[in-house]
């Protein structure tokens, strides 16, 4: 599993941009909503995942003790930030986690 570098794109410099090798892969706008995706929760999802490997959406939430249609949610708003792929077979959803450990670069 690697580990993602993720940033805050200054609001003041929209189109700013970072090069080398401590460049963020992920971008949040804000402070606020970077603590919202990378909660404590959601960072335990990503681990469960990860270690659980779960064939299904259903499977995850029995074993996360959430619901179906709460984790759909956090996961497709993970999946946008590029933090978990949700792979499909058949009728079923597979949820992949793509990172689980982050570095954080802020200004």
């Amino acid at each position: 599993m690697k580990r993602c570098i993720v940033g805050i794109r200054p609001t003041d410099a929209p189109g700013a941009t970072v090069s080398g090798k401590q460049a963020p892969t992920i971008w949040f706008p804000s402070v606020a909503t970077l603590a919202a995706v990378l909660s404590e929760d959601n960072r335990a999802l990503l681990r469960l995942i990860q270690q659980a490997k779960p064939k299904t959406m259903t499977e995850l939430a029995a074993l996360s003790g959430r619901q179906v249609s709460n984790l759909s949610r956090t996961l497709r708003m993970m999946e946008g930030y590029g933090l978990v792929m949700l792979k499909k077979n058949a009728r079923e959803i597979a949820p992949v986690a793509l990172a689980t450990r982050f570095k954080i670069l802020i200004d």
